[in-house]
């Protein structure tokens, strides 16, 4: 196990919403309606996916899987404000997504995306202290307090030793530490991470699955990765959101997911090995 400090520590409170429950007894902290996924081209749209109505829940790890081009990516853009919707609409705590300010969408959820920035010259530690931007002054200084949580958010992320390095100067697998450690350093009750353990060996990864995993549970955060680490999603993640290419949606804990066929049906052009390995775990499942 794991265990940091910072991840057990909990969001700062926002200004002007309180730390409850959001209104009509909603307890999810990112919720979507009727929500139709896609692009705008001209007057011209292209739907990649229809209808969803999907809940994710505060204090899980949730896990979107699917495959290439199922529209993991463009569901959550979608949701973090990134990319509009075609329709329907994402709240966020109980409020409409389009209506928050970009300064109060910056302390209800955190997001690490993998488009890659250019940062010029930024060192690792002013990478991860971005994530303090919405807490700071107009002249943008960190205080001791914000100081402390960036260190704390490197450790957490096992990036402090890069500290001093230039970012253009990491691995892919380095880079990708420190941008969670700037989100963890935004300190948001919901953090979304669009394939987290990318470019990570597999040491990091079972780390980084852990430490995303304890976060949501010991601190009440709502998290939400997309991923095509299979075997790890299934072994960490509380919650399954499966797309598939078909356009279809599917929501559950991995056991119900895998139970009901789900995976399989949606993997089932992945090759022979990922097939045998989740009728592995379909047989054990269900016979358990």
């Amino acid at each position: 196990m794991i265990t940091h400090r910072f991840a057990f520590t909990r969001p700062r409170a926002i200004h002007g919403a309180p730390d409850a429950p959001p209104p009509n007894g909603d307890e999810s902290a990112i919720r979507a309606t009727d929500l139709i996924t896609g692009y705008r081209n001209g007057t011209s749209r292209r739907v990649v996916h229809r209808g969803l109505n999907l809940s994710l829940s505060r204090g899980k790890l949730t896990a979107l899987l699917g495959p290439n081009g199922a529209g993991k990516s463009t569901l959550m853009r979608t949701l973090c404000g990134l990319q509009p919707p075609l329709g329907g609409t994402v709240w966020i705590d109980g409020e409409p997504l389009h209506a928050l300010s970009p300064e109060r969408r910056a302390r209800k959820l955190a997001v690490v995306l993998t488009d890659r920035v250019d940062v010029g010259y930024m060192t690792a530690y002013a990478l991860a202290a971005l994530g303090r931007t919405p807490y700071t002054r107009w002249d943008g200084r960190l205080t001791a307090e914000d100081e402390a949580i960036v260190q704390e958010a490197m450790r957490a992320a096992r990036c402090e030793a890069l500290a001093a390095r230039a970012v253009a100067q990491l691995s892919d697998g380095e880079r990708q530490r420190v941008m969670i450690a700037r989100a963890l350093a935004q300190q948001t009750p919901i953090i979304l991470l669009d394939e987290p353990t990318a470019f990570l060996d597999l040491p990091r990864r079972i780390e980084i699955m852990h430490l995303l995993r304890d976060l949501a549970h010991q601190t009440g955060r709502a998290l939400l990765i997309s991923t095509h680490d299979l075997e790890l999603a299934l072994r960490y993640a509380d919650a399954l959101w499966l797309m598939g290419g078909d356009g279809t949606f599917v929501a559950g804990t991995p056991e119900q997911v895998h139970r009901r066929g789900e995976l399989l049906r949606v993997f089932a052009d992945e090759g022979t090995e990922v097939r045998r390995y989740l009728q592995e775990i379909h047989q054990r499942w269900t016979t358990s």
